[in-house]
């Protein structure tokens, strides 16, 4: 089984593994529904979408019929002002058909000027927090990219009380030394007010090579081998108290699920090995 623990304050016991449903931004109503098999085959309990995931909202509203109890069901705005944000989460809903989510995100929020205007009066954070008022939302995150991210979700918990938050978590991103000091500090203090925190891009091999053709639908070049997952896998499990969000590419998928469901603790990786993996596959960061 894929470990699971509470999801912060909300008390729902999730699958430390979050299926990252960006991977179906693209695909069809087939390739979703034999995704949701398989998410059901490994117990994967939370699913995390956006708005502004092509078509992904619309590929798991029909698994909400018979499966809306499964999962913890959470989706993001990218709107930045009050009624965009309202219309879009509504719009969510409708795509997703359902009456509410259980967690509902302010989407990749990093840009100062952009923070600014949905922290504050008449900005997206208005939006959501009367959707949760309305029923329509139980619990409010922030999302974001880059390696800023980490700070600015610090800066985000001090202007309100979110109750997640996601960001990039790799080997690689930890080089970039004061990422891993604000990294470090955020995640303390979500620790310390009970806060979920999810990770993003944890089999990341590096970016697309230049001129290079994707192979996969995720906009950075994952691993592939499964070894190399493994152990990327495992760099994260062995950090208490964070999740996993899944690759953005359902090929890829299965990899992932199943080096989570192999993973043991009691063995952690050291810097030393997991920089051997690093450079054994050519890893990189996405962010300077």
């Amino acid at each position: 089984m894929i470990p699971s623990m509470v999801f912060g304050r909300t008390g729902h016991e999730s699958t430390r593994t979050i299926f990252g449903a960006a991977s179906l931004s693209t695909r069809s109503q087939d390739e979703a529904d034999r995704t949701l098999e398989l998410l059901l085959r490994y117990g994967v309990n939370h699913v995390d979408v956006a708005a502004s995931y092509g078509d992904a909202e619309l590929r798991i509203g029909p698994w909400m019929k018979e499966h809306r109890n499964t999962f913890f069901l959470a989706t993001k705005t990218g709107q930045r002002q009050y009624g965009p944000a309202r219309d879009e989460i509504h719009r969510s809903l409708e795509r997703l058909r359902v009456d509410h989510v259980d967690l509902l995100q302010l989407h990749n929020l990093v840009d100062p000027g952009e923070w600014e205007v949905a922290m504050g009066p008449g900005g997206a954070l208005e939006a959501v927090v009367e959707a949760r008022a309305q029923g329509l939302v139980q619990f409010i995150g922030v999302t974001g990219h880059g390696a800023t991210v980490a700070a600015m979700h610090k800066r985000s918990l001090e202007r309100f009380d979110f109750d997640s938050i996601l960001l990039p978590y790799n080997h690689t991103v930890l080089r970039i030394p004061h990422y891993r000091e604000d990294f470090d500090a955020v995640v303390a203090l979500c620790q310390k007010r009970n806060v979920a925190v999810q990770t993003i891009k944890g089999v990341l091999r590096r970016p697309w090579p230049e001129g290079a053709q994707p192979t996969r639908t995720t906009w950075y070049e994952p691993l592939e081998e499964q070894a190399a997952i493994d152990a990327a896998v495992a760099w994260v499990f062995q950090r208490p108290g964070i999740f996993l969000n899944t690759v953005g590419d359902i090929d890829v998928l299965p990899r992932v699920l199943d080096a989570a469901e192999r993973y043991r603790p009691g063995q952690p990786l050291s810097e030393e090995q997991m920089e051997s993996v690093a450079v054994e596959h050519d890893m990189h960061s996405l962010f300077v």
